[in-house]
């Protein structure tokens, strides 16, 4: 029996100290390799995931489950983030990705019918009005400092983490934490740009220097030039612009992220165009309560600057973008410039830009180092937009 019970216990201490072992090598592993890219030294990278090994002691063996969208940013937190966290801490990660559509149904359906379908989400800021009045997201204030506490990263620091606003309710309280940056910018192939012979036939058709557009009017002008003018560059076939036109539900959020305001509708006035914000809608006075959206309910999501910006996005769409753009949908249009044969995308989001950098047989706006041969900028406004409305767009993906 004594025997019986030394070998159980040999075991036992071996089986800890080799559990403990692959946990320390996993540390070693992580802070010296995949996060070496920090701010903070090796030192400190190995004296925080010491922490969260230590604080995820008593939840070690669980498994949970998150969704998000299908964007880069996500790709790496499912494939590699889930991976370090498993390793480091004992608790499984299986973390899925949709799109965004089915994300938002996922959400909508959980908080309805109050049936657990995933333990967390990263959804768009746009919805802090929802979290903030149903309550059925965590109070991540009140829960970091209550319940929380004690598995809340002592050295976590709010302030780093850029869009905190877009995430923070009415009640000046955070219900999500803010992941991946949707800033809605101006792209352009900056090497095509400088070229002397580009430059000079652009300057010498309109009377302008090539530069990035501060209008629409300008915009289009750069869009016919290069599909219907330069058409070629390197024995590649070149277009002045690309969008995307495949229904679906980005297709809609295309629109209302801020496309209608970029070309004037709204009203001047922090922090959407008060009273009318920027997808158009009046909003009663005093509040966030919507009264109309039609211009006979004062509103104005079928006035001349929405009409004029819908009419455009149709326009150029089908005369100065790459064929098949029509029928692509936001996942597919914005990695596609990669290939090379693009001048310029008047609605683009930086949550792309890993897909636009490095050195990849498949990348064709890189040099040879890897660096881009483009660079973002101000979007341009359009006609009907005044000093004071909103310009662009940005909302932050979110835990």
């Amino acid at each position: 029996m004594f025997k019986t019970l030394k070998t159980i216990l040999a075991v036992a201490v071996t089986s800890t100290l080799l559990s403990s072992t692959v946990y320390a090598d996993a540390i070693d592993k992580w802070a010296k390799g995949e996060f070496s890219l920090s701010t903070i030294s090796e030192k400190e990278r190995v004296k925080e995931l010491k922490w969260f090994q230590n604080a995820a002691k008593p939840f070690k063996g669980m498994s949970i489950k998150v969704l998000s969208e299908t964007i880069p940013t996500h790709v790496y937190e499912s494939e590699v983030l889930t991976k370090a966290f498993e390793e480091i801490t004992g608790i499984k990660v299986t973390h899925q990705l949709l799109g965004e559509g089915d994300v938002v149904m996922a959400v909508q359906t959980q908080m309805q019918t109050n049936v657990s379908i995933y333990d967390a989400y990263i959804n768009d800021s746009d919805l802090i009005g929802t979290h903030a009045r149903m309550q059925q997201a965590v109070n991540l204030t009140d829960w970091m400092a209550g319940e929380g506490k004690d598995v809340t990263l002592p050295t976590l620091d709010l302030d780093d983490f850029i869009g905190k606003q877009f995430t923070t309710g009415p009640d000046g309280d955070l219900y999500q934490m803010p992941d991946q940056q949707f800033a809605n910018l101006y792209w352009f192939r900056k090497d095509w740009f400088d070229r002397p012979e580009i430059k000079k036939a652009f300057k010498k058709k309109y009377g302008y220097d090539l530069g990035v557009p501060v209008n629409w009017s300008a915009y289009e002008d750069i869009a016919a030039f290069f599909t219907n003018d330069v058409k070629e560059i390197d024995g590649v076939r070149i277009y002045g612009h690309m969008d995307y036109g495949k229904r679906a539900p980005d297709l809609g959020w295309r629109m209302t992220d801020a496309w209608l305001s970029m070309a004037g509708a709204g009203d001047v006035g922090k922090p959407n165009g008060i009273p009318v914000d920027e997808w158009g809608i009046r909003m009663e006075k005093g509040s966030c309560n919507p009264v109309g959206a039609s211009v006979t309910r004062g509103g104005a999501a079928n006035g001349p600057a929405a009409v004029y910006a819908i009419r455009k996005w149709d326009e150029w769409l089908r005369s100065y973008a790459p064929p098949g753009a029509a029928a692509m949908d936001f996942y597919q249009s914005l990695p596609s410039l990669s290939s090379g044969n693009v001048a310029q995308q008047i609605f683009w989001y930086t949550a792309f830009t890993a897909s636009l950098v490095g050195k990849n047989p498949n990348n064709k706006v890189v040099d040879g180092n890897g660096m881009p041969l483009w660079r973002m900028g101000p979007s341009p406004k359009g006609p009907y937009w005044e000093e004071g409305m909103k310009l662009g767009y940005q909302d932050a993906g979110s835990w």
